[in-house]
């Protein structure tokens, strides 16, 4: 019984999720809220006003934001007059709350005058006005030169009686001390997240500058200005933006200032969703209060990181229960390390997925922001599928105690066997090597068969006649036709073939055109067909020119990997991909489905069709014929184009019976065809993002101050799924099919060479509806390396473009912009640049005669093969 187990190891890794959860949100203690505060930043717009588009408050917005705050704080500091903003004294004054008036001042130098007279206005009417602001981080932003500034400054100071300064971050203050002179007080700005200090040293760093503050400035008074941290946004450098550490930096703080009597105004009473636009998102998020009003944090109790995490966390865990049953589902042979592995896989992902859904929703929505993070989190969901379908391969490719449908041969053979008709289609083929494939049917072990060679659309006689010679001589079992014109490619000469197929041929037989089969092909496989409900009998694509140049044995490379792991894993569900070489089909269910003429795929396309019908299909990985591999870099690019072509037409046409309709496919069938496929869908989508990533960071380089990398979460997901790829195919690759490790580096480079091809078929094929059918040319020579160049020039340029956009972000980055999110956005694009580098190199390989023994050729027995080999010699 495996549900005890799995119920078990479900238990055991939900109980360590909630206590990941619980570790994460352990509760700090931390000196509590003072009940009443000096000062608070207050800008008292909503989520629907902007000053910079004169959205301005109401007065009685600005009332109840003031209300709010009664008996909270002292005093207020504004920014500006302009508007209902120049009503906060009287508004405040309702309240007993004092004001630090501000002007705001830049390079619109008419606005200035304006700002300042008003500023002055209100100081001489307003007694509860302590002091006066002309001017925030002007020098900072670089608005104004600082002869300007000081003149601003003391025509305030001859005008009224309060103290007047201009508030500046403390560095700039230290250097131009001379704008002492024309101030009263030194109004600074500690915001040490912009310096990228941790929160556990950003309450010492800062009373830090403000000491060296007063030992610069002796005979002033420092008045902090502004000082806080942001509960959202990006990390920078080694400061966290998140409410826990907003919370916990200002109750730090208030703390200190309270032991030494300092002067301050908290940044801010309220998030202002409208600073997205100057600052960034984290501009959005430095308020004590939420744009709704709500405290963000707790004031006197300890301090939990995220205080929804026990809801979180069920969540978590509930994802991840209805997951991994699916997973389980029909899994009755994957061994306890094979379910812990995929729990592990499934538990971190759904709590992955819940963490960053739950951040996308506490953040403030703009059209943009809302835009990008739903494609962003529709790209989180692909890359957590592709990651679950890739594990649960992993998982059922290596920890199973069994196979249920092992897929070798019947060694015993019937005293009657059906008759087979083998079909060989053939276009353009030299004819030296159809020769020999023929040569090697003639030696077939079987007593009943025919072989049809059907040569469709070849102009050049002197190719196809010593093809048809070459039959004649071996005799009436062999037949040869040449049809010109004849439409549909491959599946038109199958088709024709099988209208002059013999009547009482039971069985259908197709081999490619460079195919050299065993004389056992049939004898071995054909008594599967005993069993009624089996319809096909599929054979892996094997090769035998892997020994010819370090190019082929690359392709040979990877091309095991889909025969040793992906297939046998497809079988034990009856959902193996047919292949149109070394595949057998009852003829019955061959002459009602037919080869299907508009697809370029037409072996995987039929194979389908009949699992639709109800019948069974069978796969022995076991190799009963070789053909060769494509000569050139494009024609192994051509042909993986094709395959991936041909599975986007498949998904098209099927659709309904893949994804709505019950039918007679099995909840196995449609998960195998469906996850088969995701990753080559995936790799369109990557193509369509390294598009965006490009625009993207061109905009980066353009504005620096205005667009900013995506969030470390979403660059950590591809990264992930590009690891975790590389770690599958690095396991499975050593221990199933039992490549070395040079082998296994070879697969991995010719797999990731594909990339782009891969990706252009899929986008291609899920929005055209036809491409012309692409023959693997055989016999040729590798080609020059001009050749090969232009071969990769797709990817070659592609490349150049993400390792250039990496270095441009990287030269261009502003010293606020640094922290993990750009840096892991610089890491996304070189990584991206990668399987575009693959190609070239792949390319340029195969330009040159490198010699095979470079990878090796042979390979040791994976496990499937070394229990046949026991099983014949038993």
């Amino acid at each position: 019984m495996k549900a005890i187990p799995s119920l078990l190891i479900a238990a055991l890794f939900a109980t360590l999720t909630f206590a990941v959860w619980a570790l994460l949100n352990r509760p700090t203690s931390e000196p509590p809220w003072p009940a009443l505060i000096q000062g608070f930043a207050f800008s008292p717009f909503r989520a629907n006003e902007d000053p910079t588009h004169f959205q301005m408050p109401t007065d009685e917005e600005i009332d109840a934001d003031l209300t709010l705050l009664q008996g909270r704080v002292n005093a207020v500091r504004t920014y500006s007059v302009a508007g209902t903003l120049a009503d906060v004294p009287a508004l405040a004054e309702k309240h007993d709350m004092n004001v630090a008036l501000g002007a705001w001042l830049d390079s619109h130098r008419d606005k200035n005058e304006e700002q300042l007279q008003t500023a002055i206005q209100l100081a001489n009417s307003h007694v509860n006005i302590v002091r006066v602001l002309i001017g925030n981080e002007v020098l900072l932003r670089g608005d104004l030169p600082i002869e300007e500034l000081e003149k601003n400054l003391d025509r305030a100071r001859a005008a009224i009686g309060q103290p007047v300064s201009t508030a500046e971050v403390w560095h700039v203050w230290l250097a131009h001390p001379e704008l002492a002179a024309h101030v009263d007080f030194i109004a600074v700005h500690l915001l040490p997240y912009w310096e990228g200090v941790p929160v556990d040293e950003a309450v010492e760093y800062s009373l830090t500058q403000y000491k060296r503050l007063q030992k610069a400035f002796p005979h002033k008074q420092i008045v902090v200005a502004e000082i806080g941290w942001p509960s959202r946004g990006r990390t920078h450098e080694s400061a966290v933006a998140s409410d826990a550490n907003e919370a916990l930096f200002l109750r730090r703080f208030l703390h200190a200032a309270e032991k030494e009597q300092i002067v301050y105004y908290v940044m801010e009473a309220f998030d202002q969703p409208w600073k997205a636009y100057q600052e960034g998102a984290v501009g959005s998020y430095w308020g004590v209060y939420d744009v709704n009003r709500h405290p963000k944090f707790a004031f006197t109790a300890p301090i939990v990181r995220v205080p929804e995490w026990h809801i979180l966390a069920a969540v978590s865990v509930a994802v991840s229960l209805v997951v991994l049953g699916l997973l389980y589902l029909n899994s009755g042979t994957l061994r306890n390390r094979g379910r812990s592995f995929l729990a592990i896989v499934v538990y971190a992902a759904a709590t992955i997925a819940v963490w960053v859904f739950y951040d996308f929703t506490q953040q403030y929505m703009t059209v943009a922001g809302i835009i990008s993070g739903v494609l962003l989190l529709f790209g989180m969901l692909g890359v957590m599928l592709v990651l679950l379908a890739e594990a649960h391969e992993w998982a059922e490719a290596h920890w199973v105690s069994y196979r249920r449908r092992g897929g070798g041969p019947l060694l015993t053979h019937s005293a009657q066997p059906p008759k087979v008709s083998i079909h060989v289609p053939a276009y353009n083929e030299p004819p030296d090597m159809l020769i020999e494939t023929l040569d090697a049917l003639a030696r077939l072990d079987y007593p009943d068969y025919e072989v049809l060679v059907i040569d469709n659309n070849t102009r050049d006689e002197s190719v196809w006649r010593p093809v048809e010679a070459h039959c004649a001589q071996l005799g009436p079992r062999f037949r040869f036709f040449h049809a010109a014109p004849l439409a549909g490619f491959k599946a038109g000469a199958l088709n024709y073939a099988l209208e002059r197929t013999v009547a009482d041929a039971q069985i259908v037989a197709v081999i490619d055109s460079d195919y050299v089969v065993e004389p056992s092909w049939l004898r071995d496989l054909t008594p599967v067909f005993e069993d009624q409900r089996i319809a096909i009998m599929q054979g892996p694509q094997d090769y035998r020119d892997a020994g010819q140049s370090a190019f082929k044995a690359m392709c040979y490379a990877e091309y095991r990997g889909f025969f040793h792991i992906g297939m046998i894993t497809r079988n034990e569900r009856n959902a193996i991909i047919q292949h149109g070489t070394m595949t057998m089909v009852r003829r019955v269910q061959l002459d009602a489905a037919r080869w299907a003429e508009w697809c370029i795929t037409e072996d995987a396309e039929l194979g389908l069709r009949i699992f639709e019908s109800g019948f069974d299909a069978s796969y022995v990985p076991t190799s009963y014929g070789r053909g060769l591999m494509p000569d050139t870099f494009i024609d192994f690019k051509k042909q993986r184009f094709r395959w991936a072509y041909g599975a986007m037409q498949i998904i098209k046409a099927h659709g309904r019976q893949l994804f709505l309709e019950g039918g007679p496919l099995s909840p196995g069938q449609r998960y195998h065809f469906v996850a088969g496929w995701l990753p080559w869908v995936a790799d369109g989508v990557n193509l369509l993002f390294n598009i965006a990533a490009l625009g993207w960071s061109a905009a980066m380089v353009w504005a620096p101050g205005r667009v900013d990398a995506p969030l470390v979460m979403y660059s950590v997901l591809p990264l992930s799924l590009f690891t975790f790829k590389l770690a599958k195919l690095a396991h499975l690759y050593r221990v199933r099919v039992g490549a070395s490790y040079r082998q296994t580096l070879a697969a991995a480079i010719a797999g990731l060479a594909l990339t782009h091809t891969i990706g252009t078929a899929a986008v291609k094929g899920l929005v055209t509806k036809s491409e012309p059918f692409f023959r693997t040319p055989k016999g040729g020579s590798s080609s020059g390396v001009l050749h090969a160049l232009s071969a990769a020039r797709e990817e070659t340029l592609m490349m150049a473009a993400l390792i250039v956009s990496a270095w441009a972000v990287s030269y261009t980055a502003l010293p606020q912009n640094a922290g993990p999110d750009h840096l892991a956005w610089i890491v996304v694009l070189l990584v991206q640049a990668i399987p575009y580098a693959s190609s070239l190199v792949v390319s340029l390989i195969s330009a040159f005669p490198l010699p095979a023994r470079l990878l090796g050729t042979s390979y040791r027995d994976p496990p499937h093969a070394a229990k046949r080999a026991e099983a014949d010699s038993a």
